[in-house]
């Protein structure tokens, strides 16, 4: 009998009773933490975790935490519906078939094109974690693997997988690399040729296995019609140009300015009209188009709430930290080289409670640092280990709203992706894992 995973709505919201669950299992802790300055971050203090009075979550709380991990998660859903939004209006002009049709109409070697999709998602993945983004492009990304010969699932590799590669192992990544480094107390860019080497072989690695998968056991759904053998147009081009360039000056903005999602879904507020008046469709024409656009991001940005809903649920039982602290401890009892190769397992089963990779190295890297130094390693095999444990499990978590509102719009069910994502993500973290050993 083949197992069917419940729909990710009813994932999630097992996923909120089962952390409600661990608040009465798990005995409560917390670390001291103190406020840092640059950032505003409240961060661990290593060594001084203790138990605290329990705080076991009840059917009430849990509930209620619903509400509340949506209400925490509104600048990434905001996201999510204006991006969405514009994306799906640019849709309904019928200009990406058209414009997919003429890629595809004109290529003889469809595999290159899936080796530029994936460096693309990979560089995107690299300079400003892209992952929610993604949920917008699922539509066309499927459109073109189809039309290239190549089905739903390949369609996910070359952006979902290849992003949360690049993401993982981007130098200069502020929301994984950047941050982890600061938190461990150390330059912004260290062993840059180690880390930019890194980047490369895993990126290349995700990219043979993503071409080797290619067609196999693939799946076809009607998660996107055929592409079109209508002629593009010059006006075509330039709505998709109204939705890609935004990209470049949000990028600039992460990298220079500290830009979040608030800044990205302004810019999409502006293209979501844009894209509508160069379109022909008049004002009240466009606002309506573009909410009703936005409605098919809905269920998506749900998923979002609800993945946020664990970790209220976790943090008001107050387990976070001893799940940390259990997690860790046993470390300082193994070799140094051995110890930070399992770092590596130990953040990727963090990354279950703890979705996301920000809050992930706030939390684990004032720990795993000083831990590093007594076990004679060095604090940039710690980064890596935190960087391919938490950074590649993007792609996998069952806890990560983005990845099953991807999955959803995609028309794979999770247990299908996981038989194509896993052995691949395996592949990479021995990437990851050479990289902890040079480093150590």
């Amino acid at each position: 009998m083949k197992l069917r995973l419940p729909h990710p709505f009813v994932l999630l919201l097992c996923a909120v009773a089962v952390a409600a669950l661990l608040t009465w299992i798990i005995p409560a802790g917390e670390y001291q933490r103190r406020k840092d300055e640059a950032t505003g971050r409240e961060v661990v203090i290593a060594g001084t975790y203790t138990r605290v009075a329990a705080a076991p979550v009840g059917l009430k709380a849990a509930l209620l935490a619903v509400p509340r991990g949506i209400i925490a998660g509104a600048d990434v859903i905001l996201t999510i519906l204006f991006v969405g939004g514009a994306f799906a209006l640019l849709e309904a002009t019928g200009a990406l078939a058209r414009l997919v049709g003429m890629l595809v109409g004109r290529t003889r070697r469809p595999r290159t094109i899936v080796i530029a999709v994936s460096l693309a998602f990979a560089t995107l993945g690299a300079l400003e974690n892209m992952q929610e983004e993604i949920i917008a492009l699922v539509a066309v990304l499927v459109l073109l693997s189809r039309g290239l010969g190549f089905g739903n699932i390949t369609a996910l590799a070359m952006s979902v997988g290849a992003a949360a590669v690049g993401a993982a192992f981007g130098p200069t990544n502020p929301f994984q690399t950047g941050i982890a480094l600061r938190f461990a107390e150390m330059p912004p860019l260290t062993i840059p040729v180690l880390r930019f080497g890194l980047l490369l072989a895993a990126v290349a690695v995700w990219i043979a296995w993503t071409l080797a998968m290619a067609g196999r056991d693939d799946v076809r759904s009607s998660a996107a019609p055929p592409p079109t053998d209508v002629p593009a147009t010059k006006r075509d081009a330039l709505l998709l140009a109204l939705v890609i360039v935004p990209f470049i000056p949000y990028v600039i903005g992460v990298l220079r300015f500290d830009w979040g999602f608030n800044e990205l879904s302004a810019l999409f507020l502006i293209v979501g009209f844009a894209v509508g008046l160069a379109s022909g469709s008049d004002l009240n024409t466009t606002a309506k188009d573009f909410i009703k656009s936005m409605e098919t991001m809905l269920g998506a940005a749900l998923f979002v709430g609800l993945a946020r809903a664990i970790s209220v649920v976790l943090a008001d039982g107050h387990v976070i930290d001893t799940i940390v602290y259990g997690l860790a401890t046993p470390l300082a009892h193994v070799p140094g080289k051995a110890a930070a190769l399992l770092m590596i397992p130990m953040q990727a089963v963090l990354h279950l409670p703890v979705s996301s990779v920000s809050g992930q190295a706030v939390l684990t890297m004032p720990i795993m640092a000083p831990l590093s130094d007594l076990l004679g390693i060095s604090r940039d095999a710690a980064v890596i280990a935190y960087q391919t444990g938490a950074g590649l499990m993007d792609m996998i978590t069952p806890t990560s709203g983005a990845l099953l509102a991807v999955l959803l719009s995609a028309q794979v069910t999770y247990g299908r992706w996981l038989r194509f994502a896993i052995p691949g993500a395996l592949l990479v973290a021995l990437v990851g894992a050479l990289g902890v050993i040079l480093a150590a």
